[in-house]
C-alpha cells in the first residue's frame, strides 16, 4: 500500500530534501506544504525536481511573493528598467532564489542583476507553475473519518468555514496564520509556516516547519499520514 508523506517548508535546501527522501520508502507519495524557495541557495533545483516528478504541492506565502514580485522583476529586466531591491520577496529571501536562477550576482559586496534570457525563461515558467498550485489538498483520514485531512501552508483549522463565507479572508489565513488550531476545529490540518524545534503532533493538527533554511540548526521534516510517524534530517 502506497503511503502519503507530507514534507514541511524546504526554503531552498535541496540537499536536505534529498537526504530526507532517502529515508522514506521508494514508492512514497510525497506532498509538500509550500515554501519550497528562498533563503537557501538551491531553490531552482528544488522546483525543477518537484515539477519533473509531478509531486503535489500547496502554495506557500513565499511562492506568492515570487509570483507577484518575480513577475515585476522579469518585466523590468526585459525592458532594461533599473530593478530596485526593495520588495517583500527580496527581504524574505528572494536574493538567494534569484542567484539560483542566474539573475543576480554579488560583485565586491554589491548585488547586480543579470539579464539572462535563460534564467528569465526558467523563472517565468516556474512562476506560471506556481500560479496553478492549490491553496490546500483535502484527503480522507484513515484514522478518523469525521476529521478529513487538509494539507495547507499555514494553519487553517479555525478558519475553515471562511472558504464558503469569506474567501478573501480564507486566502489570507491559509497563507499567514500562525496559531495552532483549536481542539474543536473541523479538520485534521497538516501545515508548515510556523517554525517549531521539532514536529508538533496535536489532536487535530501536525506542524511540520522545523526550521529548514534558517541556518545550520534548521531541520527538514516529514509526516506519514497512514502510520503517524515523523522523520527529520
Amino acid at each position: 500500500m502506497q503511503k502519503h508523506y507530507i514534507i514541511g517548508d524546504i526554503h531552498g535546501e535541496y540537499q536536505k530534501l534529498l537526504a530526507l527522501i532517502a529515508k522514506l520508502p521508494k514508492n512514497a507519495k510525497l506532498i509538500f506544504v509550500g515554501d519550497l524557495i528562498d533563503r537557501g541557495l538551491e531553490s531552482r533545483e528544488i522546483v525543477e525536481y518537484i515539477r519533473e516528478n509531478n509531486h503535489q504541492v500547496v502554495r506557500g506565502n513565499h511562492e506568492q511573493f515570487m509570483i507577484e514580485d518575480g513577475q515585476k522583476l522579469i518585466e523590468n529586466l526585459l525592458a532594461d528598467i533599473e530593478v530596485a531591491m526593495n520588495n517583500v520577496w527580496i527581504f524574505a529571501g528572494g536574493i538567494e532564489t534569484l542567484i539560483s536562477y542566474g539573475l543576480l550576482e554579488k560583485q565586491e559586496d554589491v548585488y547586480q542583476f543579470v539579464k539572462s534570457i535563460e534564467g528569465i525563461d526558467a523563472l517565468q515558467s516556474d512562476i506560471e507553475w506556481m500560479k496553478s498550485l492549490p491553496l490546500y489538498i483535502k484527503m480522507p483520514n484513515p484514522h478518523n473519518l469525521n476529521l478529513p485531512i487538509v494539507i495547507s501552508h499555514a494553519s487553517i483549522g479555525d478558519f475553515w468555514d471562511l472558504e464558503e463565507t469569506n474567501y478573501k479572508h480564507f486566502e489570507f489565513y491559509i497563507m499567514t496564520n500562525r496559531r495552532r488550531p483549536s481542539a474543536d476545529a473541523p479538520i485534521f490540518n497538516i501545515y508548515g509556516h510556523t517554525n517549531v524545534n521539532s514536529v508538533v503532533i496535536g489532536k487535530n493538527f501536525v506542524n511540520l516547519d522545523t526550521g529548514c533554511g534558517r541556518g545550520d540548526d534548521g531541520k527538514l521534516s516529514a509526516y506519514c499520514v497512514e502510520t503517524k510517524e515523523d522523520f527529520e534530517v
